[in-house]
């Protein structure tokens, strides 16, 4: 492992743009956590990480060399190709595609040795087209029980070769939890009932319920394997309980181009939507919506420099975003063009920012633009696949 000093300002890391520091430890110690809530994997319990959409956002890559060799085993992607890129990081792992076979890539997922999430009576037939002409291959089977997205309703069943299906090696049951981050929700007790009166058809299978909310539930839905991806990113996965178990994972830092004294009273941005009057000091972040920092966070987030909340003050517009600094530079913040500030930091998480834009902290860090300089530390350049239950 690897740890690089943190950058003081962009003049002295040489950045034009902003930087987006990832902690693969605090990533390691959150699947670790997560991994003993699922419990032990003598008992055949199993903690995979979602990984889909970059590692929602944060590379998944380094992501999913660091997990592995943590002891992470089995991964959950979305799309096929990203699965066949991961396979090539990591070729002893277990990797679920949750889109299944779209039609005619059921041969691309099994050169691969990718397991498909089968999802409708047409992707099982494809699939168990597939194992006859090339031998049994893994799969897991997802039934629908209250999300109403994919998945087979509980009497498509019916309609399946069940013999079929349960012969396949290293069949996963799978289904997923609508409101797991409501935990008296009414449907989650339903999607546990429903869940379990399926189960006993597939007596061999490993079952999997938990997403990131779901595994702060109980042990009723644990069942075999966890699948979360969020918390495993620093995202709070019990937000009625309010503290986030989860260690920060991400930082944001975005640096000063200009710092405007305001002599008089003016307003600042598109739409003159907001106003200020002397004596002020607006800064000026290279940042914006096409970075991830939303439009909807005009006016209500903040950017922060040594503990100084710095209001949004304006439209956040493209590239750019503008904040109050007088208050911080009143109280000594040396706030110049080249200093950095953040956006998200541990004070500041990914579910604040998302809260100031009126959205939900997913959408924050799956948004994150390309224009940032990504910093790893605590990064492994190879990892030893993990073999077994994690």
């Amino acid at each position: 492992m690897t740890r690089r000093a943190e950058p003081v300002s962009a003049v002295q890391t040489g950045e034009t743009a902003g930087v987006l520091t990832i902690d693969l430890d605090a990533l390691a110690a959150n699947w670790r956590l997560l991994r003993d809530r699922m419990g032990r994997p003598e008992a055949g319990r199993a903690c995979a990480a979602v990984v889909k959409a970059d590692g929602y956002g944060l590379g998944a890559a380094p992501v999913a060399r660091r997990l592995a060799a943590e002891g992470c085993a089995t991964f959950f992607v979305a799309h096929a190709g990203e699965g066949v890129a991961l396979r090539e990081l990591l070729p002893e792992a277990e990797i679920f595609v949750l889109h299944g076979p779209l039609p005619g890539t059921a041969g691309l997922l099994a050169r691969h040795r990718l397991a498909p999430c089968l999802n409708d009576t047409e992707q099982v037939r494809a699939w168990l087209e597939q194992c006859a002409e090339a031998g049994p291959m893994p799969a897991a089977l997802h039934v629908d029980t209250g999300m109403t997205r994919l998945g087979l309703d509980p009497e498509d069943l019916d309609a399946l070769d069940l013999a079929a299906v349960n012969s396949l090696p290293g069949l996963l049951l799978m289904s997923h939890l609508a409101c797991a981050d409501e935990p008296d929700h009414p449907l989650n007790r339903r999607q546990l009932a429903a869940f379990a009166e399926i189960r006993p058809r597939f007596p061999a299978a490993r079952a999997s319920l938990a997403n990131s909310s779901g595994l702060f539930l109980g042990a009723d839905c644990r069942f075999d394997l966890g699948r979360p991806g969020y918390a495993l990113y620093g995202g709070n996965p019990t937000p009625a309980a309010g503290a986030n178990p989860m260690r920060p994972v991400v930082r944001l830092q975005a640096p000063v181009l200009q710092v405007r004294e305001i002599r008089e009273r003016r307003t600042v941005g598109y739409g003159a939507t907001a106003g200020t009057a002397p004596p002020a000091r607006i800064a000026t972040l290279a940042a914006g919506y096409a970075d991830g920092y939303l439009r909807t966070a005009s006016n209500r987030g903040s950017a922060f420099i040594d503990g100084h909340a710095c209001p949004v003050t304006g439209r956040v517009s493209m590239d750019l975003l503008t904040v109050d600094v007088t208050e911080a530079m009143r109280k000594g913040s040396d706030i110049h063009p080249g200093v950095l500030m953040d956006l998200i930091d541990a004070r500041h998480s990914i579910d604040d920012v998302a809260a100031n834009a009126g959205t939900i902290g997913y959408e924050i860090l799956t948004g994150l633009g390309s224009r940032y300089r990504r910093r790893y530390t605590g990064e492994v350049e190879t990892a030893r696949p993990a073999r077994g239950g994690g």
